[in-house]
């Protein structure tokens, strides 16, 4: 399958515009990474290029280098170096100078660090806020190897949302993630969010890595059972051929039947859910941007982020 011609829905524009070469400039300025880059976003370009708002980028914090080599990601492996102190500054002044109102921040895991890297992510959101606590901050997490004191930093530095991808389900979770990255870990650190804070939670899967229709039922059981507020669906591309092979090339009707059955059968606030989804997507930001700073219903919130999407498109 990993061979076989990607369908038409996959097709994806080629990044390009002023505002593009604009945030990639401030981002080489600040020495800053971008899981947009290093992952390989499909939604790159429309995401930098910001068509229907101030354009979105995902800052990936603690270098471009991972501690774990989990076998869907493109993230280079090995080789780690020392945290560069003036990155969470340097984060704050790029997110003032881009002109974001909504920033997401993930990271490289840090098994190498004693605390795993969390008081630098914490840092991170902080120095946002005091610069602009008009901001909102998204942060997409690792799991910390479960180690219940560095949630509880992300969770004391206050962002908007706290995201962990669980990424498939139980079965796959080896060989899709690396073998330190279990299931069960994963739910414990979105469990542990919401049971000590009001902050929105999150989390995405990844279609065509060979799950089944009943396990990714299970699958959203378990997270409203954790009690997470929003999940996105996308496509599995494989980044190089030493990556996981795709198994399947879901189909976009088969994305939305997943989204009305998180929304309607298990009441998650919010799923986007298409082939070119991420865990950090324009419409999801839409929708707590809503929710947080409009005061607007779910059901609102949940219109005015598939508008803008369907009007992006």
């Amino acid at each position: 399958m990993s061979h076989t011609r990607k369908p038409d829905w996959l097709k994806m524009r080629p990044p390009s515009g002023q505002r593009f070469t604009d945030i990639k400039g401030v981002l080489r300025d600040r020495n800053l990474h971008t899981v947009c880059e290093e992952a390989n976003c499909p939604n790159l370009g429309e995401c930098w290029s910001g068509r229907d708002g101030p354009g979105t980028a995902t800052f990936m914090l603690m270098g471009d280098r991972c501690s774990r080599g989990c076998n869907f990601c493109d993230v280079k492996t090995g080789g780690m170096e020392p945290l560069d102190e003036a990155e969470p500054a340097n984060v704050a002044a790029a997110v003032a100078e881009i002109g974001l109102d909504y920033v997401v921040l993930t990271s490289v895991d840090r098994d190498d660090l004693p605390d795993q890297g969390s008081r630098h992510f914490a840092r991170t959101i902080r120095e946002i806020k005091e610069r602009d606590p008009g901001v909102l901050v998204e942060v997409l997490i690792p799991d910390f190897r479960g180690d219940p004191d560095c949630v509880d930093r992300i969770i004391e530095a206050r962002p908007d949302v706290i995201a962990h991808n669980v990424e498939t389900v139980e079965r796959l979770q080896w060989p899709v993630r690396d073998r330190r990255a279990t299931y069960e870990q994963s739910l414990s650190v979105l469990e542990r969010v919401a049971e000590r804070s009001s902050i929105y939670t999150k989390t995405s899967l990844m279609l065509g890595v060979g799950e089944y229709d009943h396990e990714v039922y299970q699958t959203l059981s378990d997270l409203r059972e954790a009690d997470v507020d929003v999940v996105t669906f996308g496509q599995y591309l494989q980044p190089s051929r030493r990556h996981l092979e795709v198994s399947e090339f879901v189909h976009p009707d088969k994305f939305d039947t997943w989204r009305d059955v998180a929304e309607t059968e298990f009441d998650f606030l919010y799923c986007a859910s298409g082939p070119l989804v991420r865990s950090s997507y324009k419409a999801g930001e839409l929708f707590v941007d809503a929710l947080v700073r409009d005061g607007a219903s779910v059901e609102e919130a949940r219109e005015r982020a598939r508008t803008a999407t369907q009007a992006s498109d």
